[in-house]
């Protein structure tokens, strides 16, 4: 590799640390190329690549990248995975296919810029993926709006029963009631008539009618007249 293309990898390099989330170094020694594809193919789904490297040129790129706390990860066999899309799928993909191979082992790495050690890593690898992630949070959220809906569906439900049953009692019929006919409407009670005075007359004795209460006592008189003066038609008589 002449000059000229050392430098061209040293700025491909430099570019792929600066637009990488997350950057793991592993131990590639004994990997198979058939292992090197599997692994390539499942850290493909996390948007991320393996690169082998060269451990002087990716210092030069280090530098130029600004990721100079790689430069204590570059010693002896090094590969360079850079993560671009979910970093915890590709930590979960080489950490389970290094467990069953007993390969890839774990040098270091940045995320978002920060240093991080073996155990982060494997703390990363167990937690679940992105999609995963994304799926439990739905579920979570929906649960919810699906208890909400169904507790509405089954109010709504109730409703058009009451309604219905109201309906078929005549209660609700959706028309404006009719107005009764107007012979039909009950006229108000006659005002009662003035009452005799207390003391004038019994209840159920006809009231009596203007001049009547002196006919009688005429009578009376004329009578009592005519009875004082029979004597003396009847002395007359005997004489």
């Amino acid at each position: 590799m002449d000059r000229e293309q050392k430098t061209t990898v040293v700025k491909e390099l430099a570019e792929e640390l600066k637009d990488a989330e997350a950057i793991f170094a592993v131990d590639y020694r004994g990997i198979s190329v058939p292992q090197a594809a599997e692994l390539r193919s499942g850290l493909r789904d996390a948007d991320a690549r393996f690169r082998v490297v060269k451990n002087r040129l990716t210092l030069r790129a280090a530098d130029e990248a600004g990721t100079e706390s790689l430069k204590e990860y570059l010693e002896g066999p090094t590969a360079l995975t850079f993560v671009k899309g979910d970093a915890a799928l590709a930590a979960k993909t080489i950490f389970r296919l290094g467990s069953e191979w007993e390969l890839l082992g774990y040098k270091g790495g940045l995320m978002d810029g920060q240093a991080l050690d073996p155990d982060s890593f494997v703390a990363i690898a167990r937690l679940p993926g992105r999609e995963q992630l994304n799926a439990q949070f739905a579920g979570v959220v929906a649960s919810p709006l699906t208890g909400l809906v169904r507790g509405l569906g089954s109010m709504i439900q109730g409703l058009a029963l009451q309604l219905g049953q109201i309906a078929e009692q005549g209660l609700v019929t959706g028309e404006a009631p009719e107005e009764a006919p107007a012979d039909e409407k009950s006229e108000p009670d006659p005002e009662p008539t003035e009452s005799p005075e207390e003391g004038d007359q019994d209840i159920g004795e006809e009231p009596a009618t203007e001049g009547g209460a002196d006919e009688p006592a005429d009578q009376t008189e004329e009578q009592t007249s005519e009875d004082s003066e029979d004597p003396d038609e009847n002395k007359e008589e005997g004489s």
